[in-house]
Protein backbone atom coordinates (compact mmCIF):
# COMPACT_ATOMS: atom_id res chain seq x y z
CA UNK A 1 0.00 0.00 0.00
CA UNK A 2 2.47 2.04 0.93
CA UNK A 3 4.69 1.79 -2.53
CA UNK A 4 1.54 2.59 -4.55
CA UNK A 5 1.34 5.77 -2.15
CA UNK A 6 4.24 6.33 -3.51
CA UNK A 7 4.01 5.82 -6.80
CA UNK A 8 0.72 7.81 -6.53
CA UNK A 9 2.15 10.79 -5.69
CA UNK A 10 5.55 10.67 -7.83
CA UNK A 11 2.93 11.09 -10.80
CA UNK A 12 0.97 13.90 -9.16
CA UNK A 13 4.57 15.75 -8.54
CA UNK A 14 5.52 14.75 -12.26
CA UNK A 15 2.36 16.59 -13.63
CA UNK A 16 2.77 19.56 -11.59
CA UNK A 17 6.31 19.92 -12.68
CA UNK A 18 5.12 19.21 -16.28
CA UNK A 19 2.69 21.73 -15.77
CA UNK A 20 4.80 24.36 -14.46
CA UNK A 21 7.17 23.93 -17.23
CA UNK A 22 4.46 24.34 -19.87
CA UNK A 23 3.37 27.30 -17.77
CA UNK A 24 7.12 28.77 -18.08
CA UNK A 25 7.33 27.91 -22.29
CA UNK A 26 3.82 29.73 -22.33
CA UNK A 27 4.92 32.61 -20.58
CA UNK A 28 8.34 32.30 -22.40
CA UNK A 29 6.65 32.74 -26.30
CA UNK A 30 4.31 35.79 -25.31
CA UNK A 31 7.82 37.23 -23.66
CA UNK A 32 9.14 36.56 -26.43
CA UNK A 33 6.83 38.28 -29.19
CA UNK A 34 6.26 41.46 -26.45
CA UNK A 35 10.08 41.47 -26.86
CA UNK A 36 10.56 41.35 -30.77
CA UNK A 37 11.13 45.11 -32.21
CA UNK A 38 7.74 46.52 -33.77
CA UNK A 39 8.88 45.44 -37.68
CA UNK A 40 8.54 47.86 -40.94
CA UNK A 41 5.59 44.84 -42.29
CA UNK A 42 3.99 45.16 -39.05
CA UNK A 43 3.47 48.85 -39.69
CA UNK A 44 2.72 48.44 -43.19
CA UNK A 45 -0.19 46.46 -42.84
CA UNK A 46 -1.51 48.93 -39.36
CA UNK A 47 -1.52 51.70 -42.16
CA UNK A 48 -3.19 49.99 -44.73
CA UNK A 49 -6.11 48.88 -42.33
CA UNK A 50 -5.74 52.83 -41.54
CA UNK A 51 -6.07 53.51 -44.82
CA UNK A 52 -9.10 51.26 -45.65
CA UNK A 53 -11.35 52.84 -42.60
CA UNK A 54 -10.34 56.33 -43.83
CA UNK A 55 -11.34 55.97 -47.37
CA UNK A 56 -14.83 54.48 -46.41
CA UNK A 57 -15.18 56.83 -43.93
CA UNK A 58 -14.38 59.86 -46.84
CA UNK A 59 -16.72 58.05 -49.16
CA UNK A 60 -19.72 58.33 -47.08
CA UNK A 61 -19.15 61.83 -45.55
CA UNK A 62 -18.83 62.85 -49.32
CA UNK A 63 -22.12 61.12 -49.84
CA UNK A 64 -23.93 63.40 -46.94
CA UNK A 65 -22.24 66.34 -48.23
CA UNK A 66 -23.64 66.42 -51.77
CA UNK A 67 -26.89 65.10 -50.35
CA UNK A 68 -27.11 68.72 -48.51
CA UNK A 69 -26.13 70.35 -51.53
CA UNK A 70 -28.51 68.77 -53.65
CA UNK A 71 -31.09 69.24 -51.26
CA UNK A 72 -30.09 73.26 -51.04
CA UNK A 73 -29.87 73.28 -54.83
CA UNK A 74 -33.63 71.41 -54.83
CA UNK A 75 -31.85 68.69 -57.56
CA UNK A 76 -32.19 65.18 -56.62
CA UNK A 77 -29.80 63.29 -55.13
CA UNK A 78 -28.17 60.07 -57.06
CA UNK A 79 -24.70 59.07 -57.62
CA UNK A 80 -24.43 61.50 -60.68
CA UNK A 81 -24.11 64.70 -58.65
CA UNK A 82 -22.22 63.01 -56.26
CA UNK A 83 -19.46 63.68 -58.84
CA UNK A 84 -16.09 62.05 -56.89
CA UNK A 85 -17.80 58.88 -57.61
CA UNK A 86 -17.55 56.93 -61.03
CA UNK A 87 -20.23 55.13 -63.06
CA UNK A 88 -19.48 52.31 -61.48
CA UNK A 89 -20.67 53.02 -58.19
CA UNK A 90 -24.47 53.03 -58.23
CA UNK A 91 -26.12 54.52 -55.42
CA UNK A 92 -30.22 53.21 -54.43
CA UNK A 93 -32.20 55.43 -51.68
CA UNK A 94 -35.46 54.56 -49.50
CA UNK A 95 -36.63 57.47 -47.98
CA UNK A 96 -38.82 56.99 -45.03
CA UNK A 97 -40.27 59.50 -42.22
CA UNK A 98 -37.76 60.52 -40.21
CA UNK A 99 -34.97 58.29 -42.41
CA UNK A 100 -33.05 58.03 -45.03
CA UNK A 101 -31.42 54.19 -46.00
CA UNK A 102 -29.37 53.86 -49.18
CA UNK A 103 -27.44 51.21 -50.77
CA UNK A 104 -24.30 52.00 -52.44
CA UNK A 105 -22.86 49.73 -54.98
CA UNK A 106 -19.73 49.07 -56.40
CA UNK A 107 -20.17 47.18 -59.73
CA UNK A 108 -17.05 45.00 -61.15
CA UNK A 109 -13.69 45.91 -60.17
CA UNK A 110 -14.96 49.47 -59.57
CA UNK A 111 -12.01 52.02 -60.17
CA UNK A 112 -12.52 55.80 -58.29
CA UNK A 113 -10.39 58.84 -59.08
CA UNK A 114 -7.94 58.05 -56.76
CA UNK A 115 -6.81 54.64 -57.70
CA UNK A 116 -8.55 52.48 -55.55
CA UNK A 117 -10.33 49.18 -56.65
CA UNK A 118 -13.64 49.29 -55.05
CA UNK A 119 -16.48 46.23 -55.37
CA UNK A 120 -19.29 44.98 -52.73
CA UNK A 121 -21.67 47.18 -51.14
CA UNK A 122 -21.70 49.44 -48.59
CA UNK A 123 -25.59 50.09 -46.53
CA UNK A 124 -25.61 53.52 -44.87
CA UNK A 125 -28.38 54.77 -42.64
CA UNK A 126 -29.18 58.09 -41.25
CA UNK A 127 -31.43 61.04 -39.51
CA UNK A 128 -33.88 62.52 -42.97
CA UNK A 129 -33.47 66.35 -41.30
CA UNK A 130 -30.11 67.60 -43.01
CA UNK A 131 -30.77 70.69 -40.62
CA UNK A 132 -29.77 69.13 -37.85
CA UNK A 133 -26.95 70.13 -35.80
CA UNK A 134 -25.41 66.62 -35.31
CA UNK A 135 -26.63 63.49 -37.13
CA UNK A 136 -25.63 59.90 -36.73
CA UNK A 137 -24.41 57.95 -39.76
CA UNK A 138 -24.53 54.38 -39.63
CA UNK A 139 -22.76 51.89 -42.09
CA UNK A 140 -21.97 48.12 -42.42
CA UNK A 141 -19.91 46.59 -45.36
CA UNK A 142 -21.38 43.63 -47.34
CA UNK A 143 -19.27 41.30 -50.08
CA UNK A 144 -16.63 44.06 -49.69
CA UNK A 145 -13.41 44.36 -51.22
CA UNK A 146 -10.70 47.21 -51.43
CA UNK A 147 -7.60 46.92 -53.45
CA UNK A 148 -7.93 42.65 -53.41
CA UNK A 149 -8.36 43.26 -49.62
CA UNK A 150 -11.91 41.34 -48.15
CA UNK A 151 -13.16 43.83 -45.75
CA UNK A 152 -16.47 43.16 -43.25
CA UNK A 153 -17.75 45.13 -40.42
CA UNK A 154 -19.56 48.43 -39.28
CA UNK A 155 -19.18 51.54 -37.89
CA UNK A 156 -20.80 54.98 -37.52
CA UNK A 157 -19.86 58.68 -37.44
CA UNK A 158 -21.04 61.63 -35.28
CA UNK A 159 -21.81 64.34 -37.69
CA UNK A 160 -21.19 68.06 -36.19
CA UNK A 161 -22.15 70.12 -38.99
CA UNK A 162 -19.92 72.94 -36.88
CA UNK A 163 -17.58 72.54 -34.64
CA UNK A 164 -15.85 75.25 -32.26
CA UNK A 165 -13.56 76.45 -35.24
CA UNK A 166 -16.60 76.10 -37.65
CA UNK A 167 -15.79 73.12 -39.57
CA UNK A 168 -17.53 69.77 -40.04
CA UNK A 169 -16.33 67.33 -38.03
CA UNK A 170 -16.55 63.62 -37.43
CA UNK A 171 -16.32 61.42 -34.70
CA UNK A 172 -16.22 57.82 -36.01
CA UNK A 173 -15.74 54.47 -34.27
CA UNK A 174 -14.64 51.51 -36.85
CA UNK A 175 -15.12 47.85 -36.22
CA UNK A 176 -13.01 45.76 -39.13
CA UNK A 177 -11.87 42.59 -39.96
CA UNK A 178 -10.00 42.47 -43.07
CA UNK A 179 -8.09 39.43 -45.30
CA UNK A 180 -5.02 40.34 -47.46
CA UNK A 181 -4.10 38.03 -50.61
CA UNK A 182 -1.15 36.44 -49.33
CA UNK A 183 -4.32 35.48 -45.81
CA UNK A 184 -2.31 37.83 -43.83
CA UNK A 185 -5.55 39.06 -41.85
CA UNK A 186 -6.31 41.51 -39.13
CA UNK A 187 -8.87 43.41 -37.15
CA UNK A 188 -9.04 46.85 -36.37
CA UNK A 189 -11.00 49.36 -34.37
CA UNK A 190 -11.19 52.60 -32.50
CA UNK A 191 -12.47 56.52 -32.12
CA UNK A 192 -11.04 58.91 -34.68
CA UNK A 193 -12.14 62.34 -34.99
CA UNK A 194 -11.91 64.42 -38.06
CA UNK A 195 -12.12 67.91 -38.92
CA UNK A 196 -13.03 69.18 -42.23
CA UNK A 197 -10.81 72.30 -42.37
CA UNK A 198 -11.21 72.54 -46.48
CA UNK A 199 -12.97 71.65 -49.34
CA UNK A 200 -16.51 72.32 -47.28
CA UNK A 201 -19.47 72.71 -49.11
CA UNK A 202 -18.46 71.73 -52.54
CA UNK A 203 -19.35 68.24 -54.43
CA UNK A 204 -15.49 67.16 -55.17
CA UNK A 205 -13.78 65.23 -53.06
CA UNK A 206 -10.62 66.02 -54.36
CA UNK A 207 -10.06 69.49 -52.69
CA UNK A 208 -10.96 67.78 -48.83
CA UNK A 209 -8.24 68.14 -46.42
CA UNK A 210 -9.02 67.03 -43.34
CA UNK A 211 -7.25 66.76 -39.75
CA UNK A 212 -7.46 63.49 -38.16
CA UNK A 213 -6.71 62.95 -34.04
CA UNK A 214 -8.10 59.77 -32.16
CA UNK A 215 -6.86 56.45 -31.17
CA UNK A 216 -6.69 52.83 -32.95
CA UNK A 217 -6.11 49.27 -31.75
CA UNK A 218 -5.11 46.42 -34.77
CA UNK A 219 -5.06 42.87 -34.04
CA UNK A 220 -2.85 40.71 -36.52
CA UNK A 221 -3.43 37.28 -37.73
CA UNK A 222 -1.08 35.78 -34.46
CA UNK A 223 -3.62 37.83 -32.03
CA UNK A 224 -1.35 40.32 -31.00
CA UNK A 225 -2.49 43.74 -30.75
CA UNK A 226 -1.05 47.00 -31.43
CA UNK A 227 -2.20 50.29 -29.63
CA UNK A 228 -1.99 53.29 -32.04
CA UNK A 229 -2.41 56.85 -30.50
CA UNK A 230 -2.40 60.11 -32.75
CA UNK A 231 -0.06 62.20 -30.57
CA UNK A 232 0.21 64.95 -33.14
CA UNK A 233 -2.75 65.43 -35.92
CA UNK A 234 -2.61 63.73 -38.50
CA UNK A 235 -3.35 65.70 -42.10
CA UNK A 236 -4.69 64.22 -45.01
CA UNK A 237 -5.26 65.77 -48.21
CA UNK A 238 -7.44 64.06 -50.68
CA UNK A 239 -5.57 64.97 -53.94
CA UNK A 240 -2.90 62.90 -52.20
CA UNK A 241 -3.46 58.65 -51.43
CA UNK A 242 -1.50 59.66 -48.17
CA UNK A 243 -1.07 61.07 -45.35
CA UNK A 244 1.61 64.18 -45.69
CA UNK A 245 1.82 64.99 -41.43
CA UNK A 246 1.29 64.15 -38.39
CA UNK A 247 3.09 61.74 -35.49
CA UNK A 248 1.76 58.02 -34.44
CA UNK A 249 2.73 56.04 -31.46
CA UNK A 250 2.56 52.32 -32.12
CA UNK A 251 2.56 50.03 -28.73
CA UNK A 252 2.51 46.16 -28.81
CA UNK A 253 3.47 44.75 -25.44
CA UNK A 254 6.37 46.69 -23.91
CA UNK A 255 7.53 48.09 -27.11
CA UNK A 256 7.23 50.83 -28.67
CA UNK A 257 7.66 53.06 -31.99
CA UNK A 258 7.18 56.13 -33.58
CA UNK A 259 5.51 56.88 -36.99
CA UNK A 260 6.37 60.41 -38.22
CA UNK A 261 4.91 61.16 -41.46
CA UNK A 262 6.58 64.13 -42.99
CA UNK A 263 6.35 67.66 -43.35
CA UNK A 264 3.45 67.82 -45.89
CA UNK A 265 5.17 66.17 -49.04
CA UNK A 266 2.77 63.55 -50.84
CA UNK A 267 5.00 60.62 -50.77
CA UNK A 268 5.02 57.17 -49.31
CA UNK A 269 7.61 57.69 -47.09
CA UNK A 270 7.65 57.53 -43.00
CA UNK A 271 10.26 57.91 -40.54
CA UNK A 272 10.05 54.90 -37.69
CA UNK A 273 11.71 55.51 -34.87
CA UNK A 274 11.99 52.09 -32.69
CA UNK A 275 12.14 52.50 -28.38
CA UNK A 276 15.74 52.09 -28.85
CA UNK A 277 16.26 55.51 -30.53
CA UNK A 278 16.85 53.70 -34.11
CA UNK A 279 15.55 55.70 -37.21
CA UNK A 280 14.98 54.96 -40.69
CA UNK A 281 12.81 56.29 -43.74
CA UNK A 282 10.37 53.07 -44.41
CA UNK A 283 7.58 53.10 -47.92
CA UNK A 284 4.11 52.85 -46.66
CA UNK A 285 1.13 51.19 -48.07
CA UNK A 286 2.37 48.44 -50.49
CA UNK A 287 -1.05 48.82 -52.39
CA UNK A 288 -1.75 51.90 -54.77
Amino acid sequence: MRTIKLITLSIFCLGLCISCNNEGIDSDLNSEVQEVVISVEEIQIADEGALISEEITGIIENIITNEEVATTQAVPFSAANANFLPDCVTISTVVSENSVERTIAFEGSCELPNGNILSGTIKMSHERDITLATRTINFSLENFVFNDVSVEGSSSIVRVRENENGNPQSTVTTNFDAIWPDDTSASFSGLRVRELIEGSGTPTLGDNVILITGNRSFTNRNNVTFQMEITQELRREFACRFIVSGILDITRGNRSASLDFGDGTCDNRGLLTNDEGETRVINLRRFR
